[in-house]
C-alpha cells in the first residue's frame, strides 16, 4: 500500500510529460512554422502550374497566328499561273513552248477532222480541244503522276530528317542530304528548298513554297510544321515521326479504299464500253443498219442524247467510286 501515492505520482507526471509535449510545438511555434511552409509550398506549386498555363496559353496562340498568317499566304497565292502549272508537272519549258505546242495539237485535230468528216463544226470542235483540252489535260496527267511518286518517297525523306536530328545535325544538313540522296521527285524539290535558301529566304518559307510546286496536302504539312516550328520552337524529331507515321497511314487507307474499289471500277469499265462493242459488232454484222445514226438526222439527235446520257452515267459512277481522305 505505500507504493500507491507513488505510482499515481509517477502516472500524473507521465500524463504531464504528454501534454506538455503535444502543447510544446504550438507553444514554441513550429506548428506554425509548418503551417507557414507548406503555404509557401502550395503557393509555389500554383505559381509553377499558372506560369505552365501561361506558356501554353502563349504558345497556343503563337501558333494559331502562325496557322492564320499561313492560311492567309495561301489564299493570296492560290492562283496558279501557267509556269506554275508547267512545274508542278516536272517540266522546264518556257510559256513559249508550251503555246508552240498547243498551236501544233490543234492543228493536226483540225486537220484530222476534217479529212475525216468534211464538216467545219466539227473540225472547229476539234480545234478547241486539240489547242486548249489536250495540253491542260497532259498536264493534268503528269502533275498527277508525279504527285503520286513524290507521296510514295516522302515518307523516307521524313525518315532522315528525324534520325538526322536525333543525332545533331541541323535540319539545313538533312535537307542537303535528302536533296543529293533521295528519288526523284523529292531530290529536285529539295534542292529547290536550298536554292531559295542560297536566295536568302529562310528554312520555313523555303519549306512552305514546296506546296506550289507539289500540291499535295502532305507538303503543305511540312510546310506548316517547319514555319510553327521556326517559329514557336518544339521537338522537331518527335513531331515529323508523327508525320511520317500519318503519310504511311494514310497511303496504307487509300491502297484499302483503291482494292475495295475496283470491283465497282470495273464494273463502270464494262458498263461504259458496251455501247462502243455492240455499235462495232452491229457494224460489221449490219452496216446499212446502223448507219442510219450518222446518215440521217434524227440518228444523229439520238446519238448526241445517248452521248449526253453516257457521259453523265459515266461522271456519277466516278464520282460515287472515288473517295477523299
Amino acid at each position: 500500500m505505500a507504493f500507491g501515492p507513488l505510482l499515481i505520482g509517477v502516472l500524473a507526471a507521465l500524463c504531464l510529460g504528454g501534454i506538455a509535449f503535444a502543447i510544446m510545438p504550438y507553444l514554441s511555434g513550429e506548428a506554425r512554422a509548418e503551417q507557414r511552409q507548406d503555404q509557401f509550398l502550395n503557393r509555389a506549386q500554383v505559381r509553377e502550374g499558372a506560369i505552365v498555363q501561361r506558356t501554353a496559353a502563349s504558345r497556343r496562340e503563337q501558333v494559331q497566328k502562325s496557322l492564320k498568317e499561313l492560311e492567309q499566304r495561301q489564299s493570296a497565292k492560290s492562283r496558279i499561273n501557267l509556269g506554275t502549272r508547267i512545274a508542278q508537272a516536272g517540266l522546264d519549258w518556257p510559256k513559249g513552248r508550251y503555246f508552240l505546242l498547243s498551236g501544233a495539237l490543234a492543228l493536226i485535230f483540225g486537220l484530222a477532222a476534217f479529212v475525216i468528216s468534211r464538216n467545219p463544226w466539227i473540225s472547229l470542235a476539234a480545234i478547241l480541244v486539240g489547242g486548249l483540252g489536250m495540253p491542260r489535260w497532259t498536264l493534268i496527267f503528269l502533275t498527277g503522276r508525279r504527285n503520286k511518286k513524290f507521296i510514295n518517297e516522302f515518307p523516307n525523306a521524313m525518315d532522315v530528317v528525324v534520325r538526322g536530328v536525333k543525332s545533331g545535325l541541323p535540319l539545313g544538313d538533312c535537307i542537303r542530304i535528302i536533296a543529293s540522296e533521295a528519288a526523284e521527285p523529292v531530290r529536285t524539290e529539295f534542292r529547290h528548298i536550298i536554292e531559295s535558301q542560297g536566295l536568302g529566304l529562310s528554312v520555313g518559307e523555303a519549306c512552305e513554297r514546296l506546296y506550289q510546286r507539289v500540291p499535295v496536302t502532305e507538303a503543305n504539312f511540312f510546310g506548316i510544321v517547319i514555319a510553327i516550328q521556326q517559329k514557336s520552337g518544339g521537338n522537331l524529331a518527335e513531331t515529323l515521326a508523327n508525320f511520317s507515321r500519318v503519310i504511311r497511314e494514310r497511303r496504307k487507307m487509300g491502297g484499302k479504299i483503291q482494292a475495295m474499289s475496283m470491283e465497282a471500277k470495273a464494273s463502270a469499265a464494262i458498263i461504259a464500253s458496251l455501247p462502243f462493242i455492240v455499235a462495232l459488232l452491229v457494224y460489221l454484222s449490219s452496216p446499212d443498219y446502223i448507219s442510219l445514226l450518222w446518215t440521217s438526222f434524227h440518228g444523229k439527235v439520238v446519238l448526241l442524247l445517248s452521248a449526253s446520257w453516257m457521259c453523265i452515267g459515266v461522271l456519277v459512277m466516278r464520282k460515287m467510286i472515288n473517295f477523299d481522305f
